[in-house]
């Protein structure tokens, strides 16, 4: 966001309470790993800064985005701690302030958390009313990792929970020069904003396990095939195509968490959310499939290679990811496990240790596995090498986003599995399968 804005022109100013995120903004450096983010923060140093004091940058600034973590409780709810101790610094700041401030709130949280917790915070701490002096939003982004920078400046929509109007239109106004789509502002009170958000994440979900559901049964049926399946469903313009493709279940830091967080809310509320549960039941048991056919075909004596630790490409977030869950997943069963990631690696090594081998490139891991496993559909898994790798008769390929179904080389030599496809009576490629790069890239995963 910060790089994002500063793009566009306008001063920035960061604050943290990590010293080395702080130290980094300020060197004109990316303290995280995504995609465009290094380039925009080196060319837009001269509008840019961090900081650790919150005073310094509410007093320096118009608008205040609340950026923070709000983690998962045990009950699947939204932990506001994070959220409450910003709002508390922001609000002290703003007693020694007498311009109007507009404070959103973009991290996830659900409903109340924002026009009761944050509003509750942010008035005894500031002495001001919301609606007078000071503005209050909660505007959540819908963005995938690996995507971010396009995702910031192409939203499909705007999404706005305004505590007043003069809060929303200024926010409408911000956003609407710093998009490059024109996209439209949905503005709204701050309880369906905040339902909005989890309702997206949930509905999304609920889309992908279906197509995982029609995966399963493709691959009990001679000749079936997902792709030509969920090619044709989402040709239905009550359906769409996007995110209609069976592959190893969704994860990461977003979609586990939202589905159970709509599960936690409708408990709550006394209601039932049904399909939210069967959602979050079937996805897991996506990978518990996975991991009883990996196992099956390892045995006690061949070594695993799983290609693709974060949860989707282009990131090295690995939270609740298929491929790093699977490999938790057979060390437990004492098999020899063999992974590789192209940005993941030291993330992964903070949950596997020394449990399993790391290899330096894909072909490695592949050239020196019985049983090779794709779990994210990362292009470079499907160099020149590590095809030539694959395509022995001796190696067992479990193929989850059927990244080989255009290499005859490998389905010939190799025993090759591709997810949702049974190769029973099946001439493979031969049906008008959709092309795998008209799927969206952020469909493993938005947030």
């Amino acid at each position: 966001m910060a790089g994002c804005y500063a793009h566009k022109g306008f001063r920035v100013i960061g604050v943290d309470t990590n010293p080395n995120t702080v130290a980094a903004v300020n060197a004109g450096q990316a303290p995280v790993s995504e995609p465009g983010l290094a380039e925009l923060i080196a060319t837009n140093r001269e509008r840019l800064s961090a900081t650790h004091d919150m005073g310094d940058a509410v007093l320096a600034s118009d608008i205040t985005f609340i950026v923070v973590p709000t983690p998962s409780r045990d009950d699947g709810a939204f932990s506001l701690d994070a959220v409450l101790a910003a709002g508390s610094a922001v609000g002290k700041a703003l007693r020694d302030k007498s311009e109007y401030h507009l404070v959103c709130l973009t991290s996830t949280v659900l409903p109340g958390g924002t026009g009761v917790d944050l509003l509750e915070v942010l008035e005894r701490e500031s002495g001001k009313r919301v609606g007078d002096q000071l503005g209050l939003c909660y505007s959540p982004e819908f963005i995938a990792l690996g995507q971010v920078v396009h995702g910031l400046l192409n939203p499909d929509f705007l999404l706005i929970g305004e505590s007043d109007a003069p809060s929303g239109e200024l926010l409408s106004s911000f956003y609407q020069s710093v998009t490059d789509n024109q996209a439209p502002a949905v503005r709204m009170n701050l309880m369906n904003a905040e339902l909005t958000k989890v309702a997206v994440n949930t509905y999304v979900t609920m889309k992908i396990t279906f197509a995982n559901m029609i995966s399963a049964l493709c691959e009990q049926l001679p000749g079936g095939d997902v792709d030509v399946v969920t090619g044709a469903i989402g040709r239905d313009s009550r359906i769409g195509s996007k995110y209609l493709r069976g592959a190893v279940g969704y994860g990461g830091p977003c979609f586990p968490r939202d589905n159970l967080a709509l599960v936690h809310l409708a408990r709550k509320l006394g209601r039932e959310a049904t399909l939210a549960e069967a959602t979050d039941s079937y996805n897991r048991s996506v990978l518990a499939r996975f991991v009883e056919d990996v196992s099956r075909a390892a045995g006690s004596q061949k070594r695993v290679a799983i290609l693709g630790l974060a949860y989707k490409p282009d990131t090295n977030v690995v939270e609740e990811s298929p491929g790093l869950l699977l490999a938790e997943a057979l060390v437990k069963r004492r098999s020899e496990v063999l992974v590789y990631d192209p940005l993941a690696m030291e993330a992964a090594r903070s949950r596997l240790s020394d449990t399993v081998r790391y290899a330096s490139s894909a072909d490695e891991a592949a050239g020196a596995a019985d049983v090779v496993a794709v779990m994210n559909p990362d292009p470079e898994f499907k160099t020149p090498a590590v095809c030539s790798e694959l395509a022995r008769p001796d190696v067992w390929v479990f193929d989850g986003w059927r990244l080989f179904r255009d290499k005859p080389d490998i389905a010939g030599k190799a025993t090759y599995q591709p997810s949702g496809v049974n190769l029973l009576d099946h001439t493979y490629g031969s049906e008008q399968a959709p092309s795998l790069a008209t799927h969206h890239a952020g469909e493993t995963g938005a947030e």
